[in-house]
């Protein structure tokens, strides 16, 4: 009898298989092939806009995936650097090899878990309740509680041209009785659609025809005490379609399993094919090519942008008419994917089933799409799998509060899900910077953040807040002396006398001059990262405080069960809109697409009456 059974070895399954084996539950972890844990289906990258959010997150609450991208890391960048803070995301480059392996060591060290290479093919239930998962082999694995992070691999059919053959990726197969297994339990079916570019030879790529992307050489996701070395280095580079290659593109639209209507899934809105992109943005004379090597000990190259489906001979013609690919080789063609997920409207807050008592459900599974999304559910499913309650973050803890209710409230209209910064309306609040100090404490309470980590992180915090205290208490006056020194370093003179932290609130001023105009010690450049954060917004980040306390507070105001259609002082189409959607909390009724201010005063009221 197992306490957990997490079926996929995904990066949801990983997240949620460690969560529950380290919260002391007897976890067993089932794969189609040991060695595919962690694979990096897709691009070799972890982070982006609003994803590395994600990461740090989950690190934060003592997950694996921050830890793993920084000790796979070959190159790492922070994204929207000119814009500001809210929107400041990281992105990791990593080993498409080692990464898997490291994830694989550090599940093998964790004590309660158990990897079995087998395929899930149904669930056992009872009394609407889960009782064991059934393997191919005949064993049923006894469990009363079981996690599903199946990917890409439902009823899963790939895609190249006219060609099709069964497969969530290249090489291996897909899980077709688990997938009608579900179907017979009457769960809400989606049909999505993903793909992935070809890998090419980077040996025959013209290098000097590639812009080479900028970095950051100390860049890490993880908050851990005692980071690990980066595993080497590797150059990203840039480049562009052009009007040769959008023309290869239309010239192969008639045999577009996309376009020929082969796929019947729905793929990302954001991270299209490139023969989406050329179709749907016929202005557009070029789009830009990430070029990716994968690793330190492979040749291969992600060109990131060019995702398609396209028959080999058009893929051929598009990719040499790339500047820098004039002579590329290909090593593996690109392909789409189809594949069943479950609508995740019908989960609860968790992604728990509503009717089937220990079910639960992360991943692309819940049509999502990306490798944080997937953590990120992931380590939700097991630790709410392991302590037999919900762990529920708020939109105004976490952006895994936000993707969760966006998920369970909204659903996904129709296409896989994306985490972006602009799905949260509390933004200046939820920066990645500050993922610790918003989250450690809960993983910490949980049991899932180290001695190691927790020790370093309140370490910080009083460096911190004793940083704060300097440059409070520090004042300058006006005099000849102190405005000479301002002005020397290009700054205007002081007017009046004004602490350390009212001359940092000027935008011009960096934390390193103020704390030398201030005679302060040179501060740790973390630290002093935190504290200028801390100084130079406090006042917006008082006032987004304040407005993500009122939105939680009617996060907190849970509904009963509600005959929406006898709200007569509504508007019809507000009382339909809330009857598709059902939602638990005032909070998820004044999100809803559609309801008005006005609309939401009326069911608070209508809550006021009923007592």
């Amino acid at each position: 009898m197992y306490d957990v059974v997490v079926v996929g070895a995904g990066h949801a399954g990983i997240e949620a298989a460690a969560a529950a084996a380290r919260l002391g539950r007897r976890t067993v972890l089932v794969t189609f092939d040991r060695a595919a844990i962690g694979r990096l289906s897709c691009n070799p990258a972890f982070g982006g806009q609003g994803k590395g959010h994600l990461v740090r997150e989950v690190d934060a609450l003592g997950g694996l995936v921050g830890r793993a991208a920084d000790r796979a890391c070959l190159q790492f960048r922070r994204l929207n650097t000119r814009k500001g803070l809210a929107v400041q995301s990281s992105r990791a480059q990593v080993d498409v090899d080692q990464y898997p392996a490291i994830v694989s060591g550090l599940l093998d060290a964790i004590a309660g878990l158990t990897i079995v290479e087998a395929e899930a093919t149904a669930l056992r239930i009872a009394n609407a309740a889960i009782t064991g998962v059934v393997l191919a082999d005949g064993r049923v694995l006894d469990t009363a509680a079981v996690i599903l992070t199946t990917g890409t691999f439902l009823r899963a059919v790939m895609h190249r041209g006219l060609h099709q053959e069964p497969g969530g990726r290249v090489g291996e197969g897909a899980a077709h009785r688990l997938a009608h297994d579900l179907k017979d339990l009457g769960l809400p079916i989606l049909r999505l659609k993903t793909g992935t570019p070809a890998r090419l030879d980077g040996r025959t790529i013209g290098w000097d025809r590639i812009e080479k992307q900028e970095e950051v050489a100390d860049g890490r996701f993880s908050f851990e005490a005692a980071p690990a070395p980066r595993l080497g280095h590797i150059d990203v580079g840039m480049t562009y379609t052009n009007e040769a290659t959008h023309a290869a593109i239309r010239g192969g639209l008639d045999r577009s399993p996309l376009f020929s209507g082969a796929i019947e899934g729905t793929g990302p809105r954001y991270c299209p094919s490139i023969e989406d992109k050329v179709v749907r943005f016929s202005d557009r004379d070029r789009h830009l090519v990430f070029v990716e090597p994968m690793g330190l000990n492979t040749h291969a190259v992600y060109p990131n942008g060019l995702s398609t489906s396209l028959p080999e001979d058009v893929q051929d013609a598009m990719l040499r008419s790339v500047p820098g690919f004039e002579q590329v080789a290909v090593m593996r063609y690109g392909y789409a994917v189809e594949y069943d997920a479950v609508d995740p409207a019908s989960l609860g807050p968790d992604l728990s089933h509503k009717a089937i008592a220990g079910l639960w459900f992360a991943g692309q599974i819940c049509g999502t799409s990306g490798y944080e999304e997937a953590a990120a559910q992931g380590f939700v499913a097991g630790v709410s799998a392991a302590t037999g309650t919900p762990f529920v973050l708020k939109r105004s803890e976490a952006y895994i509060g936000v993707m969760l209710d966006d998920l369970v409230s909204k659903g996904i209209g129709g296409e896989p899900y994306r985490m972006f910064t602009s799905r949260a309306e509390h933004r200046l609040v939820l920066r990645e910077d500050n993922a610790d100090r918003r989250l450690m404490a809960i993983g910490r309470v949980l049991g899932l953040v180290d001695d190691a980590t927790w020790a370093a992180f309140e370490r910080r915090l009083d460096a911190i807040e004793r940083g704060r205290a300097a440059f409070d208490g520090t004042t300058l006056v006006p005099d000849a002396a102190t405005n000479a020194r301002l002005v020397a370093k290009g700054l205007v003179p002081l007017r009046r006398p004004s602490t350390l932290s009212e001359i940092l609130r000027r935008p011009e001023v960096e934390i390193a001059v103020a704390a030398e105009l201030g005679g302060l010690a040179p501060i740790d450049v973390d630290v002093a990262a935190q504290l200028e954060i801390d100084v130079k917004y406090a006042g917006y980040v008082v006032r987004a405080e304040e407005r993500a306390r009122l939105d939680a507070s009617m996060d907190d105001v849970v509904l009963p069960d509600v005959e929406w259609g006898a709200l007569t002082a509504l508007s019809t189409e507000v009382r339909q809109r809330l009857a598709r959607a059902q939602p638990r909390t005032l909070g998820q009724v004044k999100r809803l697409p559609g309801v008005t201010p006005a609309a939401v005063g009326v069911v608070a009221a209508w809550l006021t009456r009923r007592g």
